[in-house]
């Protein structure tokens, strides 16, 4: 069957007007060969240089996957083991006063499991053991146990380039570098903001100002200890190059990178985060009702939203770089998968249901959740319905379980976590737990 990429191509644009979205790379493999690259928009709103499938883009959170896998290069070199505590490699690490901190584990780092609640990012600690003392500070809430929680931590996902350090004797940057980007000949993919600034095709990222109704350029960010899971800079061509490890199992064309036992670890559905989707070891593992599994990462960073993963089933890689931040590059993404497989467009990844809540029942819902990283969620009732108040901007809800409600707008889910008292203390939104912090709505 001949693929047409009309639609898809149609549906981008009408989601780069809406979404402000200066300029995307969209590159998609099937069995090790190219079958669609394509540039959209431009790279530079000033000099309208236009995107191209070479342009370099930052990949953010896509980022953790590379970090995962240098860890799995790692335990299957026997080097170190996913169940071994962290205090093995970093002897003062602790969270908060947690009696099991000399139980986390590398597995914990990995599947974002350690029980620490959002923290506020601090790009200005330049060094691991700074970090170290950051995570450990007592006022830091936590969730519970370790590996009873999933909540999305880059403060303790980056320990993993101290543990990399520690083991190689290199830098993390250099270990990368060096083990991964090197013998994957991507030759445009770099941690180096220096590096970025020296090449040319180089896209400019921005951030969409609402009020001004307004794109502003905004600097490469330095990220400090948190290019370990965000600071990869890389084109979509690239990251096919690199999306072929998965599908050939670990196998290089002049040998092997990793086992196939190993590798086939990072995409195992360690923890549940919603109805669908499970977490491994970086990547996100759905399983739509064609039957096919999802592996995939999404990324978000100021100028940047991105989206990367693979189908095992038919050896399928896609990549999707921007250079705007909030953009919905997991959709464009989604809409690139459905496209190569020929089916409708619009195949989510999975539906919620729908549940109908008596008003008595909507009660324990209501409240203000947030954490120290500044993300804040009211909910709220207005009319006998429910309303979620997000980054200023009020949608509508309705339930899918007795402990689930959707965003209307987006059909995003929103878990809540129900005591003793059927009341709920903490949701699960935006890949975050975020405890309650407030009765009052």
């Amino acid at each position: 069957m001949k693929l047409t990429w009309t639609t898809f191509e149609h549906r981008l644009q009408q989601t780069m007007e809406r979404e402000h979205i200066p300029g995307v790379a969209v590159a998609v493999s099937k069995k090790g060969k190219i079958i669609y690259k394509k540039g959209f928009g431009v790279k530079n709103i000033d000099t309208k240089e236009p995107v191209t499938p070479q342009t370099v883009f930052g990949t953010a959170s896509i980022t953790k996957s590379v970090t995962a896998l240098a860890i799995m290069k790692l335990a299957d070199e026997g080097k170190l083991s996913v169940h071994d505590p962290v205090v093995t490699y970093i002897p003062n690490f602790q969270l908060a006063d947690s009696i099991y901190s000399d139980t986390i584990t590398i597995h914990h780092l990995l599947t974002h499991t350690t029980g620490l609640a959002p923290i506020k990012r601090r790009e200005e600690l330049a060094d691991y053991e700074a970090h170290v003392t950051y995570v450990a500070d007592p006022q830091h809430a936590l969730l519970g146990k370790r590996g009873e929680y999933f909540s999305y931590s880059n403060d303790t996902f980056l320990l993993l380039g101290a543990i990399i350090e520690r083991v190689t004797g290199k830098t993390y940057r250099q270990y990368i570098t060096e083990s991964l980007l090197k013998p994957l000949q991507m030759e445009r993919s770099t941690f180096s903001v220096e590096n970025v600034q020296a090449m040319d095709d180089v896209s400019t990222p921005y951030v969409f100002n609402p009020e001004e109704d307004h794109l502003t350029e905004v600097a490469w960010p330095t990220l400090g200890n948190y290019e370990v899971g965000g600071g990869l800079r890389s084109t979509v061509l690239d990251l096919m190059t690199y999306g072929n490890v998965y599908i050939n199992r670990g196998k290089l064309n002049d040998g092997s990178l990793i086992s196939e036992s190993f590798l086939e670890k990072m995409w195992q559905p360690y923890i549940l985060i919603d109805r669908h989707t499970s977490y491994g070891y970086a990547f996100k593992v759905t399983r739509d009702r064609d039957g096919n599994t999802l592996v995939e990462h999404s990324g978000g960073q100021q100028g940047v939203s991105s989206n990367f993963g693979f189908l095992l089933e038919h050896d399928l890689v896609v990549a999707v770089l921007t250079n705007v931040s909030d953009a919905t590059a997991n959709r464009i993404w989604l809409e690139a998968v459905n496209t190569a497989l020929g089916r409708s467009i619009d195949e989510p990844r999975g539906t919620e249901p729908s549940f109908s809540l008596r008003l008595a029942m909507k009660e324990k819902f209501i409240g203000i959740y947030g954490a120290k990283d500044g993300t804040r969620v009211t909910i709220f009732v207005d009319s006998n319905a429910l309303h979620a108040r997000i980054h200023e901007q009020t949608y509508s809800l309705r339930a899918s379980d007795e402990e689930t409600l959707v965003i209307k707008e987006t059909e995003k889910p929103i878990r809540f976590f129900i005591d003793n008292q059927q009341r709920a203390w903490a949701i699960f939104f935006g890949m975050k737990m975020l405890p309650r912090i407030d009765e009052e709505a």
